[in-house]
């Protein structure tokens, strides 16, 4: 055995260390005073003598009892009182104790240290057994392993000593020949190869499973040739080389490890999580998030809904961290994974053709004669009251049409952010002319952006002029392609079919110059034409596929609503099962009605398309799919400021075509280069609701010079908050725009020194710290103003003051010449010498002379 120290003896025996040094004095064991002593197998053995020596001694000279014990009894009474008659109660208390003889106890101590110390030295020897065990199984394990390696390196390099003879051979042996390609080498021809191939087959295993062998084989009985296993290949696979990564275990372990630690995940939280789907994000049972809720105080299900805090809470408690996910991340990430989609081949697509135009001037009759069917007979009146999308496939090619009851509609789908259409048809009655409705669909025309296409319609009457249509036009600024201008004018006739081909061409020719394209493949996105709510079938929406390919079953987000395509019907009821670009379709299955202009879209998951629906309900409906809210005179600068408005939009009526002309030139000339006035429309009349409608959708200031609004264009403003404004002196709207114009312009911020003080000298408190001694040399020093510290002319610190006294007295100002005292706020640093600063920041607004 090795040598201990007397520290390890100690603890092996289980006494303290002091009484171990006095046990080895007694036993004549020399050993050096401190814990760090060593004691040989010797000393051991003389300690052990003597112990047992000393035992012998005093069994021999002892004789007498081991143990003695002793008992006592006392009696003792209590008297108790108690109803006038005294009662005595006997109280008997025994006691009994034993005493130990301490050669008997000094004895059995030493028997159990010597058990102790031999039950160390077999623990001690086994531990080194052991050891030396391992050390040479690993010795053996290398050397085994080394002489593996060797005898396979010179296995491979006599294999390839053998190959390369072999194939010197063979090239010295064969003849000169032309080469030619393996294909032309009929089989009959092919040279059996040299090497010899492994039979290899399969065998069924005892559990019926068929295992992969091969070998060589030999012929039995029946002349076919037997299989056998070769060596090596009983059934277990070669062990693959480790990839990066993983770790290569033994065949008696798995690969599977338990984590040291638990394993804490970042778990996303939208603005409402159901609890199966909160579970499964911090991949743990429903039952657990059940049952920590339960914890909490909430009973809830599985697939109860809750709000982002509660979730919060609830991943907090189960150990992992929360990520509260923006109010809009959701809604941008499946708007980026669409885009994604989309971002296929673009395809040319059909135009959406708008046809407007003043009341009975013939345009459902001119659609109904495109389309052939009889659709304004069966119109109430002979007037379209809703909005209808149809396709129309012609010789030409295929074209959208959307009819409209007149302007309203398309201007309250752009006020909403719906660009629908490509082309705009103006019907005009050549017997009738240009009609105040006439003028305002040019006027939302040009608001749009989109091109224009005059249909001069009735053209069969005898009483028909075109060419005062075209006249009357040009003083709108729409002029003629043969009169110089860029507006195609085509003379039709609904009743007859006269010029109606040519319309058609006009239309397929003014969309191959804009050059419309369109994803055909992909997620389908598109907007909400109408929409209703039908008795038997429930919502129905009127969407206009603008990209990709909506199928039927695809999960569908269409503003606040969303739901799976149930079916969907074309414009004559037919049903379809997929609908491109540029189709109009009618689409069952929506949780309700969205709103005309709503932006459609198909979602991979029905989950986050609930979010998402759920989202736009809540605090952002407003800001998603209300009508934008106009502008007014007051807020455009801080309209301007934030980016929102680029110039000054103004929609002016007057009592006479000549104060009109008189505003718009008048107006327009107050335009400078950072601030333009654009007049979105103007004419004389009173306000109507369709004025307030384009003022909404151009953010407009509608100003009325003389005229009023009638009742439905007032509602209109209320409602959506339309800035209208009454005048009857010209001047004041000039005055009053220049004002707007004015806020609009940036306002240049100055800086002016209103006082100056020079410090003196410098007293210390130990309540305000550094006190400046200062004399005011020039203007005001103000409490309230901000400050530098000047030193040498240089600005050493810029702050406010933080006390301003004269005497004793707290003062808000100082003037020149007087004595003060400054505590500057954050500093202490000031000097005699120094000199602080005192000034304003004062913005001066620009003017528009």
């Amino acid at each position: 055995m090795s040598e201990v120290t007397v520290k390890q003896l100690a603890e092996a025996v289980g006494i303290p260390m002091d009484r171990l040094l006095v046990q080895l004095g007694e036993a004549g064991v020399e050993v050096p005073p401190g814990a760090d002593a060593t004691i040989s197998d010797k000393d051991k053995m003389q300690l052990l003598k003597h112990l047992r020596k000393g035992d012998e001694q005093a069994e021999a000279a002892n004789s007498s009892p081991k143990k003695i014990t002793l008992k006592r009894k006392t009696v003792s009474e209590l008297k108790q009182t108690g109803g006038g008659k005294a009662k005595t109660v006997s109280v008997e208390v025994r006691k009994r104790r034993t005493y130990v003889k301490r050669s008997v106890a000094l004895a059995d101590e030493k028997a159990e240290l010597e058990t102790k110390m031999a039950e160390s030295d077999a623990r001690r020897a086994e531990e080194q057994a052991k050891l030396a065990a391992e050390e040479e199984a690993r010795r053996k394990a290398v050397e085994d392993k080394r002489r593996q390696e060797e005898e396979a390196e010179a296995a491979r390099k006599a294999a390839e000593e053998e190959a390369a003879r072999k194939a010197a051979e063979e090239q010295a042996q064969a003849p000169v020949t032309p080469a030619v390609p393996e294909e032309a080498v009929p089989p009959s021809e092919a040279k059996p190869t040299t090497k010899r191939e492994s039979v290899k087959g399969k065998k069924r295993g005892k559990g019926g499973a068929e295992e992969e062998f091969g070998g060589r084989g030999k012929r039995n009985k029946g002349g076919r040739e037997e299989l056998h296993v070769s060596a090596g290949k009983s059934g277990r696979r070669k062990k693959k080389p480790a990839r990066a990564g993983k770790v290569v275990v033994g065949e008696s372990q798995h690969g599977f490890q338990k984590p040291t630690a638990p394993i804490v995940r970042e778990v996303t939280i939208p603005e409402t999580i159901t609890v199966a789907d909160l579970a499964q994000r911090m991949s743990v049972k429903a039952a657990e998030v059940i049952k920590a809720m339960m914890g909490m105080g909430s009973m809830v299900t599985i697939n109860q809904v809750i709000d982002q805090e509660t979730a919060a809470v609830v991943v907090e408690e189960m150990g992992h961290t929360p990520k509260l996910m923006r109010e809009d991340d959701l809604e941008a990430e499946v708007l980026a994974s669409t885009s994604e989609e989309q971002a296929g081949e673009q395809v040319p697509r059909a135009p959406v053709v708008t046809i407007m135009g003043h009341v009975d001037h013939g345009k459902t009759s001119l659609l109904d004669h495109i389309r052939r069917a009889k659709v304004a007979a069966g119109e109430a009146g002979g007037i379209t009251q809703h909005i209808g999308a149809y396709h129309v496939e012609t010789d030409r090619g295929m074209v959208t049409f959307l009819d409209t009851p007149g302007h309203a509609a398309f201007t309250a789908m752009r006020a909403r952010g719906a660009q629908v259409t490509d082309i705009v048809i103006l019907v005009v009655a050549a017997d009738d002319g240009a009609m105040p409705q006439t003028i305002e669909a040019i006027q939302h025309s040009k608001a749009a952006g989109v091109p224009l296409i005059v249909a001069v319609n009735k053209i069969d009457k005898p009483e028909a002029e075109p060419d005062r249509v075209k006249q009357e036009l040009t003083g709108h600024e729409v002029i003629p392609e043969d009169w110089g201008g860029d507006t195609m004018f085509v003379n039709v006739s609904a009743k007859t079919g006269e010029g109606i081909d040519a319309l058609l061409d006009a239309v397929l020719l003014q969309s191959e110059v804009m050059e419309l394209k369109a994803v055909e493949d992909g997620a389908a996105t598109g907007i909400v034409v109408e929409s209703s709510l039908d008795k038997g079938r429930g919502a129905v929406a009127t969407i206009l596929v603008q990209n990709g390919t909506l199928r039927k079953g695809d999960i569908l987000l269409v503003g606040k609503e969303y739901g799976r395509v149930r079916a969907m019907f074309d414009e004559t009821g037919k049903p379809v099962e997929s609908a491109g670009p540029s189709i109009p379709v009618q689409v069952l299955g929506l949780s309700g009605t969205p709103d005309a202009g709503d932006i459609a879209a198909v979602v991979a998951e029905e989950r986050k398309a609930r979010e998402i629906a759920l989202f736009r309900q809540g605090k952002f409906r407003d800001v998603k799919l209300a009508k934008q809210q106009a502008a007014k005179l007051e807020n455009v600068f801080s309209q301007m400021a934030e980016g929102e408005v680029g110039m000054l939009n103004l929609l002016v009526k007057a009592d006479v075509q000549g104060s009109v002309e008189a505003l718009r030139d008048s107006l327009t000339k107050l335009s400078t280069d950072e601030v333009k006035v654009k007049i979105i429309a103007s004419g004389a009349g009173g306000i109507t609701e369709s004025d307030i409608n384009l003022a909404l959708a151009s953010q407009a200031i509608v100003i009325g010079f003389n005229v009023r609004a009638d009742g439905a264009a007032k509602r209109v403003a209320q409602e959506n908050d339309v800035d209208l404004r009454y005048y009857s002196v010209i001047y004041d709207i000039i005055d009053d725009v220049k004002q707007a114009m004015s806020g609009m312009l940036s306002p240049e911020i100055r800086e002016e020194i209103i006082g100056l003080a020079e410090v003196k000298d410098v007293f210390r408190s130990p309540k305000l710290g550094a006190i400046a001694g200062c004399l005011v040399v020039d203007g005001t020093v103000k409490r309230s103003a901000p400050i530098r510290v000047l030193r040498d002319n240089v600005v050493i610190y810029e702050g406010e003051l933080e006390s301003l006294r004269r005497y004793k007295d707290d003062v808000n100002e100082v003037k020149a010449g007087t004595e003060c005292g400054i505590g500057v706020k954050d500093y202490n640093d000031v000097k005699p010498g120094d000199q602080i600063e005192v000034y304003e920041r004062v913005e001066v607004a620009k003017t528009i002379d």
